[in-house]
C-alpha cells in the first residue's frame, strides 16, 4: 500500500474535523475529550480508506464501524439517581465517526458542512434547551422526616401548588422510624428556591436533598 500526498491530506481532515468536535467536548469537561473524538474520526476515516484498496465491501466495513462505535458510545452513557448522563458525549462519538466516514470517501465538503453543523447544534442549541429547561424544569427532592409520623403528603403537595409547582411521590424509604420520600417537582425553575427554603424551614423535616 503507497501512502500519496491525497492520502495524507484525508487523514489531515478527519483530524481537523474531528479535533474541532474533540475541543467543544474538551471545553466542557467530558469524559470522551479531544483525544478520543479525533481518534476515532481518524479511525473512521483509516478504516473506510482500507476497505477501498483492498476491495472488500464497503457495507460491511461501514457496519462493523457502527457496531464498534455503539459500544464505546455507551461506555460514557451512565445513570445518576433517576437522570441518564452522558448521551449528549454519545451521540457526538456516533456522528464523529460518520464523518470520519465521509472524509474517508473523499467528500471533504460534506465533512466541513456536518462538523459546522454539529458545532451549531453543541452551542448554540444550548441556550435553547436552558430556556426550555427554565421553564419546565424538573427536579427531585429526598425529603428525610424526624419521625415517619410526621409526614403529611397533602401538606407537601400543597406547598409545591402554591409555589406553581407540580409535585408527585416517587417513592418512600424507611429506616431507624425515619421516613425519605422521594418527591419529584416540575415547573418554572425560578420558583424553586422558594420552595426549597419552605422546606427546610419545616421542622419535622430532618433533611434535604435536592
Amino acid at each position: 500500500m503507497v501512502i500519496d500526498w491525497n492520502d495524507l491530506t484525508t487523514m489531515l481532515v478527519s483530524v481537523l474535523c474531528g479535533g474541532l468536535l474533540g475541543v467543544e467536548r474538551e471545553y466542557h469537561n467530558k469524559s470522551a475529550g479531544l483525544r478520543t473524538i479525533v481518534l476515532i474520526c481518524l479511525g473512521s476515516t483509516v478504516f473506510t480508506m482500507v476497505s477501498q484498496r483492498i476491495g472488500g465491501s464497503d457495507d460491511r466495513v461501514a457496519a462493523n464501524i457502527i457496531t464498534g462505535i455503539g459500544f464505546i458510545g455507551a461506555g460514557v452513557i451512565f445513570k445518576e439517581n433517576l437522570n441518564v448522563k452522558g448521551l449528549t458525549t454519545a451521540a457526538v462519538i456516533w456522528i464523529s465517526a460518520a464523518i470520519g466516514m465521509v472524509v474517508g470517501i473523499g467528500e471533504y465538503n460534506m465533512a466541513y458542512l456536518l462538523t459546522v453543523i454539529i458545532l451549531i447544534v453543541l452551542s448554540g442549541f444550548e441556550q435553547l434547551e436552558f430556556q426550555i429547561d427554565s421553564i419546565n424544569h424538573k427536579s427531585n427532592y429526598y425529603i428525610t422526616f424526624k419521625d415517619d409520623k410526621l409526614f403529611n403528603i397533602d401538606l407537601i403537595l400543597e406547598m409545591a401548588k402554591a409555589e406553581k409547582l407540580k409535585a408527585s411521590v416517587m417513592h418512600f424509604s424507611k429506616a431507624d422510624g425515619k421516613l425519605t420520600a422521594n418527591i419529584e417537582v416540575r415547573g418554572n425553575k425560578k420558583h424553586f428556591s422558594r420552595l426549597t427554603d419552605k422546606f427546610l424551614a419545616k421542622p419535622e423535616i430532618l433533611g434535604l436533598e435536592h
